[in-house]
């Protein structure tokens, strides 16, 4: 793998909880972003901690953005006991880097939860991908962001917009370009661990359903389920739809 950065971190629970959780965000947004998680899992007794990925947020800047680079950072980063994490939470393209992560050190974590992972990007997704994240940077705004998504909860409209103020725009877009094709399909294959998909409703926008998600459902270790009437992000659209996917996946 590439040569780490340490990324920054922030927590919700009890530091002296006996669970840990990583919380891992998607493209153009920030650690902060995982604040559902972080909440609900910090009420069933986790701490959870969420970092910033290279290029977004506070974390440092540098040149390579492949999905390999954003794994080798969350990879090394490990819980402040020193010990694996009970639980990844990956959204899109953090998806896409703890899975590369697990796959190539089971140790790592001890269960995934993959949020509409980005495993495979077709041209089409990565052309919806990169218009979103075009009019992001092109008004970068709190007005914007809750025209554009009227229903979500104020955090994330506030967060949003700081998401894209903060963002490196060239780290995003060369996390487009550097990545082609954008297929970690291979890496999903080899997993060996306990590993849910929490999928969005194809019939809003989903990267992963079809013919992607019967493919990685061959891997016997791998489940599904859908937030029905959720778009790409179901922990904005439909916080509460999606955190009960995760806690029936927790059991």
């Amino acid at each position: 793998m590439p040569a780490p950065v340490i990324l920054p971190r922030l927590s919700w629970g009890n530091p002296n909880a006996p669970r840990r959780a990583l919380l891992v965000h998607g493209l153009g947004s920030t650690g902060a972003l995982m604040w559902r998680y972080g909440t609900t899992l910090a009420d069933a007794g986790w701490l959870a901690t969420a970092v910033d990925l290279r290029g977004h947020g506070t974390a440092p800047r540098a040149l390579d953005y492949t999905i390999a680079a954003y794994a080798a950072d969350v990879a090394h980063t490990r819980a402040d006991d020193g010990h694996p994490w009970d639980l990844a939470i990956g959204h899109s393209l953090g998806g896409a880097a703890a899975t590369v992560a697990s796959a190539a050190d089971p140790d790592w974590t001890s269960r995934l939860i993959l949020i509409d992972p980005g495993l495979f990007l077709s041209e089409r997704d990565r052309d919806v991908v990169r218009a979103g994240q075009e009019r992001s940077f092109a008004d970068p705004s709190i007005e914007a962001v809750r025209a554009e998504h009227p229903t979500w909860h104020p955090h994330d409209i506030e967060l949003k917009a700081h998401a894209a103020q903060q963002a490196s725009r060239w780290a995003v877009e060369q996390t487009s370009l550097q990545n082609s094709p954008w297929d970690v399909r291979d890496a999903a294959a080899r997993l060996s661990i306990p590993t849910h998909v929490i999928a969005a409703d194809p019939q809003v926008f989903s990267i992963f359903h079809g013919a992607l998600a019967d493919e990685v459902l061959q891997n016997p270790v791998v489940t599904m389920s859908v937030v029905t009437g959720a778009g790409h992000s179901p922990h904005r659209d439909l916080p509460d739809d999606t955190m009960r996917h995760l806690l029936d996946a927790l059991g």
